[in-house]
């Protein structure tokens, strides 16, 4: 009976494609088979936390002064607010790409420094046993 209300067009009871729900569930190795009731309400929950988001987002970011809800204020919510912060590598705030790259180039000499030091020591250690 569910399933023929699925199925049923403008009255879903979910809006999120339950075939590739089933696809993501189905990657999990764990998984063998997957109950219909438990794939309803997989989707229903992400549906749900999804607009959970939205609105958390639109309503403490600056999306009410733009009557819209933008990327910032959804990196601003992951950032911020610790019920959302394991979303914070999936919704990283945005940089130039020029920032980035010169973040990246930043590390790289900080890493190469760090590596170079531990090298040696362990080389010194080598020689005098």
């Amino acid at each position: 009976k569910m399933a023929a209300r699925l199925s049923g067009g403008e009255n879903r009871l979910v809006s999120l494609p339950l075939s590739r729900i089933r696809v993501i569930m189905k990657s999990s190795p764990e998984v063998s088979s997957i109950n219909q009731d438990a794939l309803f309400l997989t989707a229903k929950a992400t549906e749900l936390f999804v607009q959970y988001l939205a609105t958390y987002s639109y309503k403490h970011g600056r999306g009410k002064e733009k009557n819209a809800l933008t990327y910032s204020d959804l990196s601003h919510t992951a950032e911020e607010c610790e019920t959302f912060q394991f979303l914070a590598d999936i919704l990283p705030k945005k940089i130039l790409a020029s920032k980035y790259l010169k973040m990246l180039e930043k590390e790289k000499r900080d890493g190469e420094v760090g590596e170079d030091d531990e090298e040696d020591e362990g080389e010194d250690d080598e020689d005098q046993t």
